[in-house]
C-alpha cells in the first residue's frame, strides 16, 4: 500500500507539479530581478530570496500551492532601510523579522493578523504600487529613482526634458507588450508575459548594439552571498524596522494564504504553520544576503492556474531559479534599466486594483481607501498604515454606537419620534435636542428600537416624559428592539442584536411590543374615540415605516400579475397565520380561509367553488395544502353535537348551517377505526385536536373528488398535501391518508 501510495504521487508530480513549477519559474524570474532593484538592493538578493521562498517556505508552510519570494510590497521599505542602514544590516533586520515570524507561529496568533481591515492592506499595497510605479518613472527616462514621492513628482519634469530616448523606447515597449499580452491566445500566450517582455526587449537591444544603461551585477550568484551584520546604534530604529517587515510580511503571506485558498476552494492553509514557513525562510534569506521573502499572490495565483497540486511545485521553482542563477548571471546583465523599469511601473500600478476600490466605495470605506494611500506615498509605508487603520476603527466605533433619530409631525398635536440603532451617552447632544423640540403639550408616540441602552440616556428619555406629562402632554412609548429600557436599571448595560420586530415582523402579536402607553393627565387616551384601535393603527404605522421599503420592490413585480404556486385552505383562526409558518411572502400562497377549514362535499358553498376553481384552472396552483390547527373552535363545536354528527340550531344561525359541513368529519372520526385518528391518539393529542386532522384527511378526500381538481391532478400533476399546526408547541406535522408524521425537515427547537 505504501509503495503505491509512493508511485500515486510521484506520477501526480510529474503530471501536474513539474509542468506548474516551471511556468511560475518564468513569471519569478524577472519579477525577483525587478523587485530587488526597486529594493535599492543588489540584484541577485531578488533571486537568492526566490530560491529560499520557494524551497525553504514551500516545504515548511502551511499553505501547500502558495509560493514564497521577493515581494512588491516590501519594497518600499527595504529601500529605506537599505538607505538608513546598509545592506549588510538590513539582511539583519531580515534575519530578526523572521524570528518574529517564528514566534508569531508559535504563539497561534496567526489569525490576529487578518484582523487588520483588508480595506488598510488593500490599500497599503496600492500606496506602495504607486510609490514604485513614481521611481522607476526616472529610471525609465534615464535617471535614478528618487528618495520619497513628493521628490520624484516635483523633478518630473526636468527628468522629462533630459530623457534617454532610446531606454524609453525600450520601456514602453516592454509596458505594451505587458498589457498586450494577456489578449494572446493559443500556446504563445501561455508564456508569462513579463519573460516575454523582459526577455524579448533585451535580446532586441543587444542584436540592435544599442547604448542604454543595463544593469550591473557584482559577480555571480555565489558572491553575492553575505552574512548579515548588527548595527553600531540606533537600535530603536532597528527595532522598529524589524517589526514593521514582521508585521507586513506576515499579513501579506496570511492574506495572499487567504486567496489562494478561495482560489483553488480544496486547500486549506494552516496559518501557524504558514508563519513558521516564512520566518524560517526570512531567517535564511537574511543570513545568505537575501531580500526578505513573503507569499505572494501573483506567482501563488499563476501556480494555482498552471494546475499545481501539490508543495511540490513551488519547491520546484525555487529549484529552477537556483540552476538558472548559478551559470547564467552574466545574461542578467543584459537586460536594459529602462525596460525592468517598465516592468515595475506595470506591477506597482497593478497593486491598484479598480475592484477594490469599487469595493471600498460601495462600503463606506473610500476614505480609509484614500487616507492610506496618501499616507504610504507622501509620509511613509508605517505613518500611513497606522492612520488608515485609527481612521477605519474610529468609523467602525461610529458606525457602532451611532443612534438614528427621525421627530415627525402627524397631525396638529401628534408627533412621533423614531429611534434606533444604539443609545449610548455619545447620543445625549442629539437626543436632547431632538425632544426639546416637540412642543411641551403634544401627544408623542416614542418608537424604541435600540440594541443597546445605557443609564445616562434612560434618565433622560424619562426626564423630558416627565416635563410632557407636566406640561399637559402624553408620550406613549412602543419599545420595538430587543432591549427594553428597564434592562438599564437591572446592571451594566449589554448590546443585544435580536430585534422580535425587526426580524420577526409580522410574527410578534402587538401585545409583545405594546401597551406601554402613558396616559394623558386627565386619564383619557391620547386617540380620539372616532379613531380605529390604537394596536392597528400602530401595526400599520411600523408596516409604513419599516416592512414597506423592504418589500416594495418585490411588490413591483406583482402589480399587475400574481403566480401563486400553492392554494392554502385553512382556519380563519386569529393564531394560524399561513405566511409565517410556511415562510413566504406576498405572491406565494393563495390563501383560501373558513370555520373550521372545511370544503363542502356537496359543492353548495360558492365562495370554496370559486375559490378552488380560480386557483385550479386560472392560476394553475402546483399543489393545494388543507391545514388545520390545535384547538380549533370548529371542532369543539362538532364535537358538543349530538352523536349522528349534525348540528342541531336555528337554521338562521349561519354558523350551525356552516358547520353542518362537518358532519362527514364527525362520522369518520366516530367509527372508531380512522388511521389518523389512532395515530394521533397514539402521539397524545386531545379528543379536539385528532378531530381537527381527521378533518384534514376527510377534506383532501373531498378536494381529490372534486371534478376541477381530480382533472388537474391525472393531466397537471396537481399534488395535495395535509398540515396540522401545533399552537403551543410552534410545530408543523403533516397529516397523510392514514397517519401523522413529522416533515422531512423539523424545525430546531
Amino acid at each position: 500500500m505504501g509503495e503505491r501510495s509512493k508511485t500515486t504521487r510521484w506520477r501526480s508530480i510529474m503530471r501536474y507539479d513539474l509542468p506548474a513549477s516551471l511556468v511560475v519559474f518564468l513569471v519569478a524570474l524577472p519579477l525577483s530581478l525587478g523587485i530587488a532593484v526597486a529594493s535599492n538592493a543588489p540584484v541577485l538578493a531578488g533571486l537568492i530570496a526566490a530560491v529560499v521562498g520557494g524551497i525553504v517556505a514551500g516545504s515548511l508552510g502551511g499553505s501547500p500551492l502558495q509560493v514564497s519570494g521577493p515581494a512588491a510590497g516590501l519594497t518600499v521599505i527595504v529601500a529605506g532601510l537599505v538607505g538608513q542602514f546598509g545592506w549588510a544590516v538590513t539582511c539583519a533586520i531580515t534575519v530578526c523579522a523572521g524570528l518574529l515570524q517564528v514566534l508569531f507561529g508559535l504563539s497561534r496568533i496567526a489569525r490576529a493578523a487578518l484582523a487588520i481591515a483588508p480595506v488598510v492592506v488593500y490599500a497599503m499595497l496600492a500606496g506602495i504600487g504607486v510609490t514604485i510605479a513614481l521611481q522607476q518613472l526616472h529610471v525609465l527616462l534615464g535617471g535614478e529613482s528618487k528618495s520619497s514621492a513628493l521628490t520624484s513628482i516635483t523633478e518630473f519634469p526636468a527628468q522629462l526634458a533630459n530623457a534617454d530616448g532610446m531606454g524609453l523606447v525600450l520601456g514602453l515597449a516592454v509596458i505594451a507588450l505587458l498589457l498586450v499580452w494577456p489578449r494572446v491566445r493559443g500556446a504563445v500566450g501561455k508564456v508569462p508575459g513579463p519573460l516575454v517582455a523582459i526577455a524579448g526587449v533585451t535580446l532586441a537591444s543587444v542584436v540592435l548594439s544599442l547604448d542604454v544603461p543595463r544593469l550591473a551585477i557584482d559577480g555571480n550568484l555565489l558572491d553575492a552571498l553575505q552574512l548579515p551584520e548588527l548595527p553600531d546604534g540606533n537600535w530603536g530604529a532597528f527595532a522598529i524596522g524589524v517589526l514593521t517587515v514582521a508585521l507586513i510580511a506576515s499579513v501579506e503571506s496570511l492574506l495572499s494564504a487567504v486567496a489562494v485558498d478561495r482560489l483553488h476552494g480544496a486547500t486549506r492553509t494552516d496559518f501557524d504553520r504558514e508563519l513558521l514557513g516564512q520566518g524560517s525562510a526570512n531567517i535564511v534569506s537574511g543570513a545568505i544576503g537575501g531580500l526578505p521573502v513573503t507569499g505572494v499572490i501573483v506567482r501563488s495565483s499563476t501556480n494555482v492556474s498552471a494546475g499545481a497540486r501539490s508543495r511540490a511545485s513551488a519547491i520546484l521553482h525555487g529549484v529552477w531559479v537556483l540552476l538558472f542563477a548559478l551559470p547564467f548571471t552574466a545574461l542578467i546583465q543584459q537586460i536594459p534599466s529602462a525596460a525592468l523599469a517598465g516592468l515595475l511601473i506595470v506591477i506597482g500600478l497593478q497593486l491598484v486594483k479598480w475592484p477594490q476600490i469599487k469595493t471600498a466605495h460601495r462600503t463606506g470605506d473610500l476614505a480609509v481607501y484614500l487616507v492610506t494611500i496618501l499616507g504610504v506615498v507622501f509620509v511613509n509605508l508605517l505613518a500611513g498604515v497606522l492612520i488608515g487603520l485609527g481612521l477605519a476603527v474610529s468609523l467602525i466605533i461610529w458606525r457602532v454606537v451611532r443612534m438614528r433619530i427621525r421627530v415627525e409631525q402627524e397631525g396638529e398635536d401628534d408627533w412621533r419620534v423614531t429611534i434606533a440603532g444604539s443609545l449610548t451617552f455619545l447620543s445625549l447632544p442629539v437626543l436632547t435636542r431632538k425632544l426639546a423640540s416637540i412642543p411641551a403639550n403634544a401627544t408623542v408616540t416614542l418608537e424604541l428600537s435600540v440594541d443597546f441602552l445605557d443609564h445616562p440616556c434612560l434618565e433622560s428619555i424619562a426626564h423630558w416624559q416627565r416635563q410632557q406629562q407636566a406640561a399637559g402632554g402624553a408620550v406613549y412609548i412602543h419599545e420595538l428592539g430587543a432591549v427594553k429600557m428597564g434592562s438599564a436599571m437591572q446592571g451594566p448595560p449589554e448590546r443585544v442584536l435580536e430585534s422580535p420586530t425587526g426580524s420577526l415582523a409580522g410574527v410578534l402579536p402587538w401585545s409583545s411590543w405594546q401597551g406601554n402607553g402613558v396616559e394623558n393627565t386627565d386619564g383619557r387616551e391620547a386617540s380620539g374615540a372616532d379613531s380605529p384601535p390604537r394596536p392597528l393603527l400602530d401595526g400599520l404605522a411600523v408596516y409604513q415605516r419599516r416592512t414597506a421599503p423592504v418589500i416594495r420592490r418585490h411588490l413591483r413585480d406583482l402589480a399587475h400579475v400574481q403566480r401563486p404556486q400553492t392554494l392554502f385552505i385553512t382556519c380563519a383562526d386569529s393564531r394560524l397565520v399561513p405566511n409565517v409558518i410556511t415562510a413566504s411572502g406576498p405572491g406565494d400562497l393563495f390563501t383560501f380561509r373558513n370555520v373550521g377549514n372545511m370544503v363542502p362535499p356537496d359543492r353548495n358553498d360558492a365562495s370554496a367553488e370559486a375559490a378552488i376553481t380560480f386557483a385550479v384552472e386560472h392560476l394553475a396552483v402546483s399543489s393545494i395544502v388543507v391545514c388545520g390547527h390545535s384547538s380549533c373552535g370548529a371542532m369543539t363545536a362538532l364535537l358538543s353535537a349530538p352523536t349522528n354528527g349534525s348540528m342541531h340550531g336555528d337554521d338562521g344561525d349561519p354558523l350551525v348551517r356552516w358547520l353542518r359541513n362537518g358532519r362527514h368529519t364527525v362520522a369518520a372520526f366516530r367509527s372508531g377505526d380512522h388511521p389518523v385518528a389512532r395515530s394521533a391518539a397514539a402521539a397524545g393529542f386531545s379528543i379536539v385536536d385528532q378531530l381537527s386532522m381527521v378533518n384534514v384527511a376527510v377534506q383532501m378526500e373531498t378536494l381529490r373528488q372534486h371534478p376541477v381538481v381530480e382533472k388537474a391532478c391525472r393531466e397537471a400533476g396537481l399534488q395535495l398535501s395535509g398540515l396540522f399546526y401545533d399552537i403551543a408547541s410552534a410545530r408543523v406535522l403533516r397529516v397523510s391518508d392514514d397517519h401523522i408524521g413529522a416533515l422531512a425537515v423539523e424545525p430546531s427547537a
